[in-house]
């Protein structure tokens, strides 16, 4: 699990700023698109009785698993031509290898890395522990966030740069309702920094509402390396 103890580093990526340029996911028309209207708010809410661990291991290897299948409807479209770095809007995102190594990538390898490496954590019996009477690890609260925050970057590179593939498949309810619930249980168990996610406050604003960190109030300029 070294991956997850670096940092994957965002800087500008030297393109026309993002508020320069229309972002069709923002259109009323589309940001209203849901697959259902139920209330996310109520359903992110940890149950009576449930262990808090429990509860983010089920949801965050639930996203997980969505992400990486609408990720998938668009896959053929996202290439190491199409698109050369990981890039979300005026972002660009990095990976580091187990050794700290910052690695420049393409946006398909950037998310296969993000991917391959989830998919061995929730398998992993040491840290998402599906057997009685295993105990989940000490850092895994800060694991959980790591994956979500990586989640964010595969879910925002989808807007940024596939939304009218997105939407030819008439897929983008998909989209939205996952982006809804996603960025929801996020901000009820304070798992994605608002610095973070503040590339895509716009979108947020929108599918969300402004309640809450990460809001439409968050931080602007997502643009300095962390």
């Amino acid at each position: 699990m070294d991956w997850l103890m670096g940092k994957s580093k965002a800087k500008p990526n030297g393109k026309k700023p993002a508020a320069e340029e229309k972002k069709v996911y923002l259109e009323p028309e589309y940001a209203k698109s849901r697959i259902t209207d139920f209330g996310f708010k109520e359903l992110v809410v940890l149950p009576r009785e449930i262990d808090l661990n429990e509860w983010l291991a089920s949801n965050t290897t639930t996203f997980f698993h969505h992400v990486n299948l609408q990720y998938s409807t668009i896959s053929e479209f996202c290439t190491g031509e199409a698109c050369q770095t990981m890039a979300v809007c005026n972002t660009q995102y990095y990976w580091h290898d187990e050794r700290g190594k910052k690695v420049k990538c393409t946006a398909p390898q950037y998310v296969d890395f993000v991917m391959s490496s989830v998919q061995k954590l929730v398998t992993d019996e040491d840290v998402f522990p599906t057997k009685y009477g295993r105990e989940f690890p000490s850092s895994f609260e800060a694991l959980v966030k790591k994956i979500c925050k990586y989640l964010f970057h595969v879910l925002a590179h989808i807007y940024s740069a596939h939304f009218k593939e997105t939407l030819a498949l008439e897929l983008h309810g998909h989209l939205n309702t996952l982006y809804v619930h996603f960025i929801l249980f996020a901000r009820e168990f304070n798992l994605l920094d608002p610095k973070e996610t503040a590339v895509m406050d716009d979108l947020t604003e929108a599918l969300c509402g402004g309640d809450g960190p990460g809001g439409a109030a968050g931080a602007q300029n997502h643009v300095k390396e962390r």
